[in-house]
């Protein structure tokens, strides 16, 4: 890849406030998680205190940090994990049954050896050797970039001064880095190692030279690929 020019988003781009990117919340459905998952003690209890709107419960980004907290433990780690699928894939029964098929791919000790392993990798070495981990050798069937960087995401520090912090990659945000000016043909699919490397540099930069976190931008890329989608 090449070195790109810092431009990551259009002159007048909306860059959500911390408050707002912390209180991002999708609906979910309990009903239709809790016979997918290995066993009920998989469910973070935290998603049952979560506010209903419109008839439905709702988690936010605050909520799964919170959950995050524990992934010290195995299960915490489970908790994080389902916590971040929750949060990432809404109440469509279609998406729900392709997020948890991880529980149905993969032993209950697999992912608790390879969860534990990657966020191992991230503590000591940081995310891209994290990011890494989890796209190779602690690789979760099912579990793609998607949604592994959401776990990274939070269980990664949620301030951080002079590091790299993880940052969740999907296609939306991939959409915006795509169309961004940044000299740089983005994939929408398929990021090694390099690529998110390239990501967060960019985005870690731009947070700065804005005076914002770097969560914000993130939020601020995944807006405009929706828009652009």
């Amino acid at each position: 890849m090449t070195e790109a020019k810092m431009d990551l988003m259009p002159t007048g781009t909306p860059v959500p406030d911390r408050g707002e990117v912390l209180v991002q919340a999708i609906p979910f459905d309990r009903a239709r998680w809790l016979p997918l998952l290995p066993c009920v003690d998989w469910w973070p209890p935290e998603l049952d205190d979560c506010p209903t709107v419109a008839g439905r419960r709702r988690v936010d980004r605050k909520t799964v940090f919170g959950v995050a907290r524990r992934s010290d433990t195995v299960v915490g780690r489970r908790h994080l994990l389902t916590a971040a699928l929750v949060w990432g894939t809404g109440t469509k029964a279609r998406s729900v049954i392709r997020r948890a098929a991880v529980f149905a791919a993969n032993s209950a000790g697999d992912i608790d050896a390879r969860l534990e392993a990657a966020l191992g990798t991230l503590a000591e070495q940081g995310p891209v050797a994290a990011y890494y981990a989890f796209n190779n050798d602690q690789h979760i069937k099912h579990l793609g970039p998607a949604f592994f960087t959401k776990v990274l995401y939070f269980a990664g520090p949620e301030q951080s001064e002079g590091a790299l912090r993880p940052l969740i990659l999907d296609r939306f945000v991939a959409l915006a880095l795509r169309a961004a000016d940044t000299g740089e043909m983005w994939p929408t699919s398929g990021w090694t190692t390099p690529w998110y490397r390239r990501y967060l540099l960019l985005t870690h930069e731009h947070a700065l030279k804005v005076g914002v976190a770097p969560d914000q931008i993130e939020a601020a890329l995944f807006a405009r690929g929706k828009q652009l989608a």
